[in-house]
């Protein structure tokens, strides 16, 4: 029978059709990948992959074990994640899925508390764009996320961290920056910036683009706040930005200004997102109580808004 890492290769390629994506998304070598999978095929007698020097496509057969494949990883999530419910206190290996417009602001004044309350857990940390972490999270490839929540339902069991505003941000010798306050009709036929499709701020700069009648550029898409930060610089355009990046990055930078809107505060919540079926829901309630603990002492965070019907 097929070993559960030949498995988790296969899908790891079906994900990507591509080995060296493979490769880095397993956290292991393009030959690894090639060898397990050629084994794999052997040991079952069938060929699952076809290979060819511009593209990689999985035969019909492949297609049908990769489902099942699919399944049995999730599957063996669950018993793992129930096995490690069971210990006492926080411990062991978490794999924690973050969005990159969260992970390097809020790690680092959490993560040597953490470790230094609870040195028996294991962090395994990696960022994605949310709309793949709830991908992986539903895999098994993630234990949990921290992202912001999406508009509209939230499928998975989740405990709201914090409500974080998210900053007007201009350049010096943009005309705003003369101003003391700014209010959402200031930015008519203003040219928006936002990191790229996948990001709840994404969606976020688009509903108040439309709002207020300014112009989302998607051509000047960045791949990450730093990048947006330069381009607003350059003065290609305005852009939302989150208080935790501000107060880490861009308060004490002469070439910007931040504003919160007047009239029109917006704000993001932060959660910590978990599969319903997880064993480890204790756990990583206290987990979660740690880092909203935590994040109490941050700046431009606040305890986040609960509806009446909410119980976490």
């Amino acid at each position: 029978m097929p070993n559960l890492r030949q498995l988790e290769y296969l899908v790891a390629l079906a994900d990507t059709l591509h080995f060296r994506r493979a490769a880095e998304r397993s956290n292991t070598t393009q030959p690894t990948i090639s060898e397990q999978l050629r084994a794999l095929e052997q040991r079952l007698g069938v060929q699952l992959v076809e290979r060819s020097t511009t593209k990689v496509m999985l035969t019909p057969v492949g297609r049908q074990v990769v489902d099942v494949a699919r399944r049995i990883i999730k599957d063996t999530t669950v018993i793992r994640d129930i096995a490690a419910g069971a210990s006492q206190g926080l411990a062991g290996l978490v794999r924690m899925g973050l969005a990159p417009t969260v992970g390097p602001y809020l790690l680092p004044h959490v993560v040597p508390k953490l470790h230094k309350a609870h040195p028996d857990l294991k962090l395994y940390v990696r960022e994605d764009p949310p709309a793949k972490l709830f991908e992986a999270l539903e895999d098994g490839r993630d234990d949990l996320i921290v992202t912001p929540l999406p508009t509209g339902n939230v499928p998975q069991a989740h405990v709201k961290l914090f409500d974080e505003p998210l900053f007007l941000t201009v350049g010096a010798d943009h005309p705003l920056a003369a101003r003391d306050e700014v209010q959402l009709a200031d930015l008519a036929n203003e040219d928006i910036l936002t990191i790229g499709p996948g990001h709840q701020l994404h969606d976020a700069a688009a509903a108040l683009s439309a709002e207020a009648g300014a112009k989302l550029r998607p051509e000047f898409e960045g791949s990450s706040l730093d990048m947006i930060r330069e381009m607003i610089i350059m003065g290609l355009g305005v852009s939302f930005m989150p208080g935790l990046y501000v107060a880490n990055e861009l308060l004490r930078d002469p070439d910007l200004k931040c504003f919160v809107l007047r009239d029109r505060p917006v704000v993001r919540t932060v959660a910590m997102i978990w599969r319903r079926s997880s064993g480890r829901e204790e756990q990583f309630k206290d987990l979660a109580k740690f880092f909203k603990d935590a994040a109490r002492a941050l700046p431009h965070v606040k305890a986040p808004r609960r509806l009446p019907s909410e119980t976490n």
